[in-house]
Order: structure tokens, then C-alpha cells, then sequence
């Protein structure tokens, strides 16, 4: 988990314009928000075409919930929630496999890692996290967001968000530790 994507600024107007209809005004949304959107679910479920379905999924819900998005920052806010929802529904309805970090790395491509076996083995290990402990460490290492965050998105109460990644965490060292 390598990049860290920071809150893209929404252009002054730009939201008011697209609940007003204009569509490339919500084009510009997207564009602002995509890449922000594609790695909650990107990492979720290492499978760019996964994350892309949730992506889309994601806007089209945006397109259709306009008229309740309150401001930019809620509009930010609001697609991380979506965005995280659909991921863990997806999951529950497909109970997908793991994909091998190969296949990870042969969709992603050509990356610039600072330790390429210690990345696959930490992404191997995040992928065998049970579905609630991976989104929290996805959303706290690859989002960069506090407890108090996560707990909004994912909806439960920031001990219990800290718990799972502690959890996660410790699963983790000791999971590194064996190897």
C-alpha cells in the first residue's frame, strides 16, 4: 500500500452546477474523485476490473443521490462510504478468491517499489485479513484516514474500528514474524 490519495478539491460551484443537470460539471466530479474511488476498491479486492464495477457502481449511485449531497466535503465523505459499502457487499454476494499478487502485479503494471518482496508479502497477508479488519487497514494506510474517519464510512464506533485494526496489525507482525 503505497500511495495515499489526499481529498482532491472540488472547484468552487461545481457540485451546484451538477445537481443543477450539467453534465460535464459531474464529469468533472468524477475526474476529481476516480482515483480516490478506484483505490478504496482497487485495494479492497486486487482486481482492476473488480474495482472499476465498483467504481462505476459508485458514481452511478452519486448521479442518482445528488440532491442529498450537502456540500463538497460530504460529497467526499459520501463516496468513501459508497464506495466502501459496495466493496464489502460485493464480497458478501461473490465471496470471490484471492488473486495472487502475480495477477496484481501483471494488472497493475510496472510500479516503483521501495521493497518489492516485503510489498507482495504485505499484500498477500492484507488479502487473507478477514473482510472488515482489510478495509480498516485499507482505509487507514492506503487513505490515510483517522479512526474517527473509518468509523463514519464504515459505520461502527471508533473502539470498535480500533480494535479490528489492532487486530489486523497484530495479525500481521505475527504472520511476518512466521515467515
Amino acid at each position: 500500500m503505497t500511495a495515499v490519495f489526499t481529498e482532491a478539491a472540488i472547484p468552487e460551484g461545481l457540485l451546484a452546477r451538477a445537481r443543477e443537470g450539467d453534465h460535464s460539471a459531474f464529469a468533472g466530479i468524477v475526474e476529481e474523485q476516480e482515483a480516490m474511488v478506484f483505490s478504496i476498491a482497487f485495494h479492497f479486492f486486487n482486481d482492476r476490473s473488480r474495482a472499476e464495477e465498483i467504481a462505476q457502481d459508485a458514481f452511478l449511485q452519486l448521479y442518482r443521490s445528488l440532491g442529498t449531497i450537502e456540500s463538497e466535503s460530504h460529497l467526499v465523505h459520501w463516496l468513501r462510504q459508497v464506495t466502501t459499502r459496495r466493496c464489502i457487499d460485493s464480497m458478501r454476494r461473490t465471496r470471490l478468491r484471492a488473486v495472487s499478487i502475480d495477477e496484481v502485479a501483471e494488472l497493475a503494471g510496472p510500479q516503483r517499489v521501495a521493497d518489492p518482496l516485503l510489498e507482495r508479502k504485505l499484500r498477500e497477508l492484507v488479502a487473507g485479513l478477514p473482510e472488515t479488519q482489510r478495509l480498516v487497514v485499507t482505509l487507514r494506510y492506503q487513505e490515510d484516514l483517522d479512526p474517527a474517519e473509518i468509523c463514519r464510512i464504515v459505520g461502527l464506533p471508533v473502539n470498535t474500528v480500533k480494535s479490528h485494526l489492532h487486530r489486523a496489525l497484530r495479525a500481521l507482525r505475527r504472520k511476518l514474524g512466521d515467515q
